[in-house]
């Protein structure tokens, strides 16, 4: 898999932010799923402090364009990992209310993501 660079990577984190969000109980466990994916991308940099960054971001911003436009550059299967980053975070309180579900109906069509994949992604983390 190839890198995302720090902006990217605390711009895509932002968006993971907004994910644990949106059904307003932004949990440890949450917190601890978006500094993982910091952590698979920036090895050597504070996952804290990212985080710290991308929750900035995600307070000062309500536009989802901002940070699918970043996602939508990359190849296929970075958009696969963020889709699962991405779920793993919505799935982790074992509920998908209508606007987590719509929120990532939304993003995979910003990003160009099949549909069909998001769903098994989705799937594959339920049931494991």
């Amino acid at each position: 898999m190839s890198k995302l660079d720090r902006e990217s990577v605390i711009g895509i984190s932002a968006l993971l932010v907004h994910a644990a969000n949106i059904d307003e109980i932004y949990s440890d466990k949450e917190k601890e799923l978006v500094k993982n994916f910091i952590k698979s991308y920036l090895i050597k940099e504070d996952a804290n402090k990212i985080l710290e960054k991308a929750e900035e971001i995600e307070n000062n911003s309500n536009q989802l364009l901002n940070y699918t436009n970043i996602i939508k550059k990359n190849s296929l299967s970075i958009k696969k990992d963020i889709i699962e980053h991405l779920w793993r975070v919505i799935i982790s309180d074992k509920s998908i209310d209508q606007y987590e579900a719509n929120l990532m109906r939304r993003i995979c069509g910003l990003i160009y993501f099949p549909d069909k994949e998001c769903a098994e992604i989705k799937l594959k983390l339920i049931n494991s």
